[in-house]
């Protein structure tokens, strides 16, 4: 991904100090899986999306970013923070500057609510925001 995606990445703890505390067995992993088409790929968010899931999420959609048509599977989101919302914005973001598009299976109300208070519906292109 771009340099503005690894600078996003970068963690910083309280206090300003810079850690590197995630354990594996603490955040499942997220997983990607091709579908039928070679083209399209799915990525599943994990239910707990929050800063520790960060560097798997990052590392699968590195792995996407040129399929061409991706689909983020939500079915299993419980929480979410804003560092996944950013995340997935930039991701959007580089995926349609690689020529590829963005489809949301399994938005529910968690995601819809926390890109609700933070503005980002659009920018996630997420449904209830494209209908409306």
């Amino acid at each position: 991904m771009s340099k503005r995606m690894l600078v996003m990445r970068g963690v910083i703890g309280m206090g300003g100090k810079r850690t590197e505390k995630l354990h594996a067995a603490d955040h499942p992993p997220v997983t990607a899986s091709a579908a039928d088409s070679a083209a399209i790929s799915v990525i599943r968010l994990p239910a707990d999306c929050r800063l520790g899931a960060q560097t798997a999420l990052k590392a699968q959609l590195e792995a996407v970013l040129q399929a061409g048509e991706i689909v983020i599977d939500s079915t299993e989101l419980e929480r979410v923070d804003t560092a996944a919302l950013q995340l997935l914005v930039l991701f959007r973001r580089e995926l349609e500057q690689h020529g590829g598009t963005l489809v949301w299976r399994g938005t529910h109300e968690i995601l819809d609510e926390a890109a609700g208070v933070l503005g980002l519906e659009q920018l996630l292109n997420l449904p209830a925001a494209t209908s409306a």
